[in-house]
């Protein structure tokens, strides 16, 4: 597994950005780079699971690890959802099970550099590497246009 990190400095306070990543409406729109119509299922509370989903019905489980508002937010994913439900960890799972995903902010002055790292297999490298810029970007667009 690689660990991938991706940079954007936006021009909005961190709490504007925070929002901007996990509010549900703005979520669903950055979040439509790496799947479109994907959403979260969560109470957005640290120790609690979630849900990452596809509007098919796949998707992953994971558990909020840690939650700072406004500065950090970190996932751990366990494992896959499939028809809506948690499948059981198997042997390709147990690959990646235990990955993490994790959201900085700093501010600095009238902007907030957002740092994302996540942990990834091999063969999704690729396509991560081509749609968490393209995510962050509309993360910044978003935040900035009503700053």
């Amino acid at each position: 597994m690689e660990t991938l990190e991706f940079k954007i400095r936006i021009k909005a306070p961190a709490e504007k950005v925070w929002n901007t990543l996990w509010a549900d409406e703005t979520y669903k729109k950055w979040t439509g780079a790496f799947c479109e119509g994907s959403y979260a299922v969560s109470d957005w509370n640290e120790g609690d699971k979630i849900h990452f989903m596809s509007p098919g019905g796949e998707g992953m489980n994971s558990i909020i690890e840690t939650k700072i508002p406004n500065e950090y937010m970190a996932f751990k994913h366990i494992g896959e959802i499939k028809d809506f439900k948690e499948l059981p960890i198997d042997e390709e799972t147990k690959k990646w099970s235990g990955a993490m995903e994790t959201y900085r902010l700093t501010p600095d002055g009238e902007f907030t550099d957002l740092v994302a790292q996540v942990d990834v297999v091999e063969k999704y490298l690729d396509y991560f590497k081509e749609a968490f810029p393209k995510g962050l970007e509309t993360v910044k667009e978003l935040a900035e246009e009503s700053v």
